[in-house]
């Protein structure tokens, strides 16, 4: 396409260069001098639109939405046909809906003072008035909503697919045990002190079908944690230790389920313990309005001991019938819809979050969008950890492809290719941006005055890093519930991944303490905590941090044992020995390393192993102690995944007086 010269183009319309290139510059068209030039098409646009004839001076335009160009708008004819809008539709799109062409749609956005090209997103506003201009009704429409998947799905018919069924219950009740006797497994070695942390997602294959398991932790801590489950199950699960009895978190895993509307099957575990009373049990049940069948109720009860794999099948058989009941199904050939079970930053993987598929199916290569974040499926894991090409209704699968880590909780949606997924995410992203900066208070005098007649307001702020998104979610939430007229709890930064020296920074300007959960200082980061003086309060279980923070604001902090890091080792070769395991060859790099001491093996700053230093030697000899500068060879009881790479770092405990600074506002 040829070019045109502005000076060329203002005397074939007879006006002053000067003029026409101030012209263009305010209608948004980029030009330095009127020597500069543009397109032919653009050209023809000015002399059509800014021009109704030769030598006529230039009129100003209406903005886009104003109240003058809306009541214009109302004034035209009635629509004459409904079309459908999505989030981020460029011009050329706006147009193929409307089955005009584009350049009528930009003469129209110029009309309006908007120079537009044909692949430039317009906001949803203009969109609906460029609308009404060619007598369309326009419905906007979320990408999320059921409406516009519906539009997409194919004529195929739903079939069945498998329950998908959360394990709730009190902490110690033998969820975990229970799941593991299920599937074969061994979960709660992985767990800290045997507590599930975090939502994990299983699917079990029995002989009359799969059941699909969301294994949610039982401490109160995981409240909202856990009605995130129950919203996306079909049945809960309800495990009750036969030796102790409904406890308080069992109380909330019933009120989350009822208020979910979900049916409840309740598994009374531990029967083979000697005090173990199941009737006892059941009659408790009752004031819950959870009644046996035997006793002329609607509710499935089930003695189970996954200690002893008493049970177990009856209690699979239980689920798929009451799935039966319900018949679930979905429709594998719509366009994939799912739910964020859990997300979490790999070094070596990048973000990635496990995907309950909730329908459609998904496959390698889609582009999706996930609440601020997109990307395209780079590969699919399921539960086992092996690679699969695609993921039916009801299947949980790790995704790796997104742009950012996503929070859990957040709906995950297949469109139709990449670049539509990058508009959509940097749209709601910009949104979000604009919402945080209108949201954001200035103190007035009159405030200011309100609260010096209110008296001192202290505020403890914190930055929290954890291993995955929704503990960092759920340790927000609980210690915001902390805050009293006294002390206000501010969550000022939460994170995935280790903590980087840019916390400890923002830590400092804030006057903030910097929480770990289950995660460690980078070595820059620790040495900068120090030279700033920042306290770091790192963690292995949830309800420690929220006991520590409440104790701290009340002032009932008193002595107690803390952990003293000695050193820390590089793992730099790892030997097999037969009949001994793995022995990881290491430099120790600070401090000094001592045999028989409590150590932590670090991986990316992420802690994934606590256990004993079982062996040290200094060359083939034993060594009791190996100080900064030296290699030896160390061996870690029960456990033999080590990487070159790992840091060892071992500690020991002293009698210490916590203290939590509080600062004022």
């Amino acid at each position: 396409m040829s070019n045109i010269r502005i000076h060329n183009l203002a005397k074939e319309l007879g006006i002053k260069s000067k003029t026409l290139v101030e012209e263009l510059k305010r209608q948004g068209i980029e030009v330095k001098t009127h020597m500069s030039s543009i397109d032919e098409e653009t050209a023809e646009l000015v002399r059509s639109i800014l021009f109704e004839k030769e030598g006529e001076k230039i009129s100003k335009k209406e903005s886009p939405v104003s109240k003058e160009e809306t009541e214009a708008v109302s004034k035209e004819e009635p629509p004459k046909k409904k079309i459908r809008l999505s989030e981020a539709i460029t011009v050329k799109e706006l147009a193929e809906v409307m089955g005009c062409g584009t350049n009528e749609v930009i003469k129209k956005l110029m009309e309006m003072g908007t120079i537009s090209t044909i692949n430039q997103i317009i906001d949803m506003d203009v969109a609906t008035i460029i609308a009404k201009k060619f007598g369309f009704e326009a419905e906007v429409i979320s990408i999320e909503s059921d409406e516009i998947i519906t539009e997409e799905e194919d004529s195929g018919e739903a079939i069945p697919r498998p329950p998908i069924v959360t394990i709730m219950g009190h902490v110690n009740h033998g969820k975990t045990s229970l799941l593991d006797a299920i599937r074969k497994s061994n979960i709660t070695d992985t767990e800290a002190g045997g507590i599930t942390q975090h939502i994990g997602a299983y699917e079990v294959e029995v002989e009359k079908g799969k059941i699909v398991f969301l294994d949610t932790p039982g401490h109160e801590a995981f409240t909202a944690m856990r009605a995130r489950g129950a919203q996306i199950t079909d049945t809960v699960v309800l495990v009750i230790a036969a030796d102790d009895g409904i406890m308080p978190q069992t109380v909330e895993a019933i009120n989350h389920a009822t208020a979910a509307n979900v049916p409840i099957i309740v598994a009374i575990n531990k029967i083979d313990k000697p005090n173990a009373n199941p009737n006892k049990i059941k009659k408790d049940l009752t004031e819950y309005n959870l009644v046996p069948e035997e006793w002329g109720g609607s509710t499935i009860f089930v003695e189970v001991s996954a200690k002893k794999r008493i049970g177990l099948e009856n209690l699979m058989e239980m689920i798929l019938l009451q799935a039966e009941m319900m018949e679930l199904k979905a429709n594998p050939n719509m366009t994939a819809k799912g739910i964020i079970i859990e997300a979490k930053l790999d070094r070596g993987r990048g973000p990635i979050a496990t995907v309950l598929v909730q329908r459609g199916t998904l496959k390698v290569g889609d582009s999706f969008v996930s609440g601020l974040h997109y990307g395209k499926i780079r590969a699919l894991i399921n539960d086992k950890g092996r690679k699969t090409e695609k993921a039916i209704p009801s299947t949980p699968v790790e995704v790796l492809g997104f742009s950012d880590v996503p929070h859990a909780g957040d709906s995950f949606v297949v469109v139709k290719d990449e670049r539509k997924a990058r508009q959509i995410g940097d749209i709601r992203l910009q949104r979000q941006r604009e919402e945080s900066l209108l949201k954001t208070s200035r103190v007035t005098l009159e405030d200011l005055h309100h609260k010096i007649e209110q008296g001192e307001i202290r505020e403890l702020r914190l930055v929290i890093k954890g291993d995955v998104q929704g503990s960092v979610q759920v340790l927000g939430e609980s210690l915001a519930k902390l805050s009293t007229p006294e002390v206000s709890l501010k969550v000022i930064h939460g994170g995935v991944g280790g903590i980087t020296e840019t916390d400890i920074l923002l830590a400092s300007a804030s006057n903030a303490i910097v929480i770990g959960f289950n995660v460690r200082p980078t070595d820059k980061a620790g040495g900068l905590a120090k030279k700033e003086k920042i306290e770091m309060k790192l963690y292995t279980v949830i309800y420690d941090v929220i006991s520590d923070i409440k104790s701290a604001i009340e002032g009932l902090l008193e002595p107690t044992f803390v952990e003293k890091v000695m050193g820390r080792a590089e793992v730099r070769k790892v030997f097999t020995i037969s009949k001994v395991g793995h022995i990881a060859g290491c430099y120790v790099t600070d401090g000094i390393i001592l045999r028989n001491s409590e150590a932590r093996l670090i991986r990316d700053s992420t802690v994934v192993h606590q256990g004993k230093i079982i062996s040290l030697k200094r060359f083939k000899e034993d060594a009791k102690e190996v100080p900064s500068g030296f290699e030896c060879g160390i061996r870690m009881e029960r456990f033999h995944d080590i990487k070159i790479g790992d840091v060892i770092e071992p500690f020991i405990y002293e009698e210490v007086i916590k203290k939590l600074g509080v600062s004022s506002n």
